[in-house]
């Protein structure tokens, strides 16, 4: 026998059977007798056969997988959410396959037909910036794919969803900037086609007006992506401006430090001359000097009970159960970066 992956045939060449017999003896059917079956066992073992899933899953319709797809992993907040996913997906009987839009829609669409034709067993999705379209999820459904969006929304997209609650978390921010005297707040929110673009920067429009704070068209600007670099011209820009802000909530960590870099780079004290406040709460955002003002987000739980309801959907399949819609609540962390709020003293 060659070299390379054993396979049905190379046995049943070996012991002079039929690929379907060796295979049926393989699984146990009862029409394979003992003798047969213990024959065809003792030489895949010898053999060290492995069973190609892929094949299998062509056979039986499915494949134990479960394909993921998110934007990237560089960051703290994606990859916390894929352990998540692992750590509940790990003790069952699906495999993971973890692909990468890369914030690309044509790539995101790509993506979900080579899942699609891998046969995988459903589908958990954070889908990219530029995804407007859902139909390519819907197509899924339509197959008996069941889908769990997370973290970012597909408005109109009757699916699972579990996601953050954005606008509470970017009000909170807001208000506390304005409880601790700031009165010029800026807004480097990210792309305006995502949900929680749009969630954080009704948040942080809502806290003004609510508190009679009065925004300023220059002082809002968007990035076209979440990482520092993409942060550092539009911080430069805000801080450039004749009345210069007070404060800045920033989309993300990362564009908040991009801030925090042009800020001091222009001469700035943190916080004396400018607060600023981040989304996200990542690991090294208490590192920095000042540590950053930030909006925690329970990612690990996020990416947990995301894999947990698609379990649940695989297992349920074809039931007219409702779609489930969970929200967490986010909480506001205060550090060094952000002015404190007067303290109130009753006498």
């Amino acid at each position: 026998m060659g070299k390379g992956r054993v396979t049905l045939k190379d046995m049943a060449t070996e012991l002079k059977l039929s690929p379907s017999t060796v295979s049926r003896a393989l699984n146990d059917h009862p029409a394979i007798g003992d003798k047969t079956k213990k024959a065809v066992k003792e030489l895949a073992n010898e053999l060290d056969y492995q069973p190609n899933p892929m094949a299998l899953g062509l056979l039986q319709k499915k494949s134990n997988t479960i394909g993921v797809i998110v934007p990237e992993i560089t960051s703290h907040f994606f990859s916390a959410i894929i352990t998540g996913i692992q750590d509940v997906i790990g003790p069952s009987e699906y495999n993971i396959m973890i692909c990468l839009s890369n914030e690309s829609y044509e790539e995101e669409v790509t993506l979900v037909k080579k899942l699609s034709k891998m046969r995988v067993d459903g589908i958990l999705v954070s889908p990219s910036s530029e995804t407007k379209d859902f139909n390519h999820f819907r197509r899924l459904q339509n197959n008996d794919v069941p889908v769990v969006v997370f973290d970012r929304d597909c408005p109109g997209l009757e699916a699972d969803k579990v996601l953050v609650d954005d606008y509470s978390g970017a009000y909170q921010a807001v208000e506390y900037l304005i409880r601790s005297g700031c009165s010029k707040i800026a807004h480097l929110g990210g792309p305006l086609n995502l949900s929680t673009t749009k969630h954080r920067l009704q948040g942080y429009l809502d806290a003004m007006e609510k508190n009679g704070v009065p925004t300023r068209e220059e002082y809002i600007l968007h990035v076209d992506g979440f990482s520092h670099k993409d942060g550092l011209k539009p911080a430069k820009k805000l801080l450039a401006l004749e009345n210069t802000p007070d404060a800045i909530f920033a989309v993300n960590d990362s564009i908040a430090t991009s801030a925090i870099h042009m800020a001091k780079k222009m001469g700035l004290r943190i916080p004396e001359d400018i607060s600023i406040v981040g989304f996200d709460d990542e690991p090294h955002s208490s590192y920095f000097s000042p540590s950053l003002s930030t909006v925690w987000q329970p990612v690990y739980s996020l990416g947990m009970l995301s894999a947990r309801i698609l379990l649940q959907r695989i297992k349920d399949r074809g039931s007219n159960d409702e779609f489930r819609l969970e929200i967490f609540k986010p909480e506001l962390v205060i550090r060094t970066s952000s002015r404190k709020e007067p303290i109130n003293i009753v006498g």
